[in-house]
């Protein structure tokens, strides 16, 4: 495999490819950001936690908050995806898709991953310690999630379960950013959250099922088989109803519920969709998560609507 040839599951007109200089791809690659969709997945709950927290209080969200948010995931993703590559490193020469990762093929050593996954952890901490005491506890608290993941491949057939625990920690550490305490609706929101990456992590393993079964890792899509479409919506069904119990417990105006509506019905799109022999599909459905992500956003920053209370 030619060094710098984009990953099979990177777009071939990527920005890192087409513009990037030669020296940085590796390290931008070892972040994953040529691959924006896991940003938006990491950041897309914290941006939810926030929205809710500031809806149930009435305003809109605060722009910094998210910004900050923004950037932690970017960096806290890089560093995820350094770790993981730096766990999985045998794993991933075996499989085709993985194959000309940096590390694997060689671009950039275990210790230079190392001191890339510092670098980015350090950064994420440098913007963590600006937010209230309990979010600060949260963020480092997700690190015992963070560091188990890779691990969850070789002892569970639900590591998309884990991923989920571990990518949706944000609406918690979102809401109690702007509340300062948890709520029962931000307890209520990760779980659907978790659901919803367990449905749209088990729809990207689709891509790998050949390769994970020679490899010897175990994933949902593995577990699931030919019946994977149809658990997707039970999981996609579970995220929907969580969202809409979110919005009630959370006395959200009536303008949470189009765009929440629009998220279901997303959700519903990606299921029925989906194909078990068809790994390019799957591919498309997943990244298409960004938008089911923002919609549930849009619904519950809209939420803060009491009648007359819109910035705008």
């Amino acid at each position: 495999m030619v060094a710098n040839a984009p990953l099979p599951d990177a777009a071939p007109t990527n920005w890192v490819d087409r513009s990037a200089p030669l020296a940085l791809r590796p390290w931008l690659k070892l972040g994953r950001f040529d691959r924006p969709t896991g940003i938006w997945l990491l950041m897309l709950p914290g941006w939810q936690g926030v929205a809710l927290a500031c809806a149930m209080l009435g305003k809109w969200p605060d722009s910094l908050l998210l910004l900050k948010i923004f950037l932690g995931a970017a960096l806290m993703r890089a560093a995820g995806c350094a770790y993981n590559d730096i766990v999985d490193r045998d794993i991933d020469a075996k499989v085709a898709r993985t194959a000309g990762r940096p590390i694997p093929s060689g671009q950039i050593s275990v210790k230079q991953a190392w001191g890339f996954l510092v670098a980015c952890a350090l950064l994420a901490f440098g913007i963590l310690v600006t937010l209230p005491p309990l979010a600060i506890a949260l963020g480092v608290g997700s690190l015992a999630l963070v560091a188990a993941y890779p691990f969850m491949k070789r002892i569970t057939w639900w590591p998309q379960a884990w991923l989920g625990l571990t990518f949706n920690w944000g609406a918690l550490l979102g809401s109690a950013a702007v509340a300062g305490h948890l709520t029962l609706p931000a307890v209520l929101l990760y779980v659907g959250g978790v659901f919803w990456t367990l449905g749209y992590d088990t729809i990207y393993a689709v891509q790998d099922l050949e390769d994970d079964a020679l490899a010897g890792v175990k994933s949902s899509a593995r577990r699931l088989g030919a019946a994977a479409p149809k658990a997707v919506l039970g999981f996609y069904v579970a995220a929907f109803v969580l969202a809409l119990a979110t919005g009630w417990l959370g006395h959200l105006g009536p303008l949470f519920l189009p765009p929440v509506a629009l998220y279901g019905l997303h959700l519903s799109r990606q299921a029925s969709g989906l194909r078990v022999d068809d790994p390019m599909g799957a591919l498309r459905l997943f990244k298409s998560n960004s938008m089911a992500g923002l919609l549930l956003f849009a619904g519950l920053a809209f939420g803060s609507w009491q009648g007359a209370n819109l910035p705008f």
